[in-house]
């Protein structure tokens, strides 16, 4: 939540002068990009200089993070003022210490429901997009993480905030890896200025997720066992030792579910949104001493664990949209180590989501073989 918002709030306004001297700025990332990723690091670094707008399309794992280094240290250079927005507190808290690596001599804010930085107003500011009702004109570059997400995508509101926090003479790029159909449309007609990043950093194409029969998988909860192929894929998993994440449609589910999963191995935990144990749970999923995750919509982004295999279970279910999909699927082979995996739609019966999600992850990988930007 942003906190409470009276009438007398003061909206933050810049009206002064240039905040520091660029020749204090310090631009310190000793990175490569990729081929592509370097592509659209060029067309940000454009749309700052000509206050332009900006898709940037990247799969998931594409490093969206690192092409946008250039195009903030362009704007800081030209004592610019940078908002980076996301609609997740975990973003926002994760994005805060790599920036101030890479710009270690930048004042930056990091703004969220309760943040002890919220009266502070640095060069840049990291903020959740509800946070952005306190500005008004205040920026001249904006990047939107995720703008295909819950709750920026739904909420006009939150459009309007963007817009009234953005001067008038500025530039936004927009970041997002599963762009609505809306969207896609634009960018196909060239109605909206994007770029696209096909490919992850490792040049390995991403695993395409596969259907499976789960069958009537609530009907066998109720009876107190688990769907054959997916208790099948759950013993093969903890066979060869692979971690995974099952992603289910409720909570209500997931608990039926985790007693029937932790007898094929007690260390199974479950997760969702209001876990009060959330964060423990998922570093405890990082070191290993979690070997299966049961998990709602709540892990489908953010959440990076080296080598990994996923399911959905009742894949068919409306709260499973094709965005929802392919960031599933987006968990497996992020590593360079380990760029491989399994991704399985456990369904009973197909839905266009399904569908659309495979083909637009075939589509990309095929974009990147044509563009030379994987080796297989």
């Amino acid at each position: 939540m942003m906190g409470r918002v009276s009438e007398c709030t003061p909206l933050i306004t810049w009206t002064g002068p240039p905040p520091t001297n660029h020749d204090q700025l310090i631009f310190d990332w000793q990175g490569t990009l990729s081929p592509a990723q370097q592509e659209a690091s060029d067309r940000v670094v454009g749309a700052v200089k000509t206050n332009d707008n900006l898709l940037v399309w990247a799969v998931c794992g594409a490093g969206k993070t690192e092409v946008l280094f250039e195009g903030i240290h362009e704007a800081l250079t030209q004592n610019k003022r940078v908002c980076i927005a996301a609609p997740r507190t975990d973003v926002i808290l994760e994005l805060s210490p790599r920036l101030q690596k890479v710009f270690p001599k930048t004042s930056i804010t990091t703004l969220y429901g309760g943040s002890e930085d919220r009266h502070e107003y640095g060069q840049l500011v990291l903020s959740t997009t509800h946070q952005l009702y306190r500005y008004q004109h205040a920026f001249d570059f904006i990047i939107i993480d995720e703008v295909d997400a819950f709750p920026f995508s739904y909420d006009t509101s939150l459009q309007y905030a963007v817009e009234k926090a953005r001067k008038p003479e500025s530039a936004i790029v927009y970041l997002t890896a599963t762009p609505d159909a809306q969207t896609q449309k634009k960018c196909t007609s060239g109605k909206q200025n994007h770029i696209r990043i096909p490919a992850r950093y490792h040049r390995n194409p991403i695993p395409i997720p596969r259907l499976a029969w789960g069958g009537n998988w609530d009907k066998a909860f109720e009876k107190r066992r688990i769907p054959s192929p997916v208790k099948k894929w759950t013993l093969q998993r903890l066979e060869q030792n692979k971690q995974a994440l099952i992603f289910f449609p409720s909570v209500q589910v997931m608990e039926k579910a985790l007693p029937l999963f932790q007898e094929l191995n007690p260390s199974i935990e479950s997760v969702h949104a209001e876990d009060p144990d959330r964060k423990e749970k998922v570093q405890k999923m990082r070191s290993k001493e979690i070997p299966i995750l049961l998990t709602t919509t709540i892990l489908e982004r953010g959440v990076t664990i080296p080598n990994i295999d996923v399911a959905v279970l009742g894949a068919e279910d409306q709260i499973f949209t094709e965005s929802a999909l392919i960031q599933i699927a987006g968990r497996v082979g992020r590593s360079a180590d380990y760029p491989k995996g399994d991704a399985v739609y456990f369904h009973n019966g197909r839905t266009r989501a399904m569908i659309y999600a495979i083909l637009q992850i075939f589509m990309m990988n095929k974009e990147a073989a044509k563009r030379g930007l994987i080796d297989e």
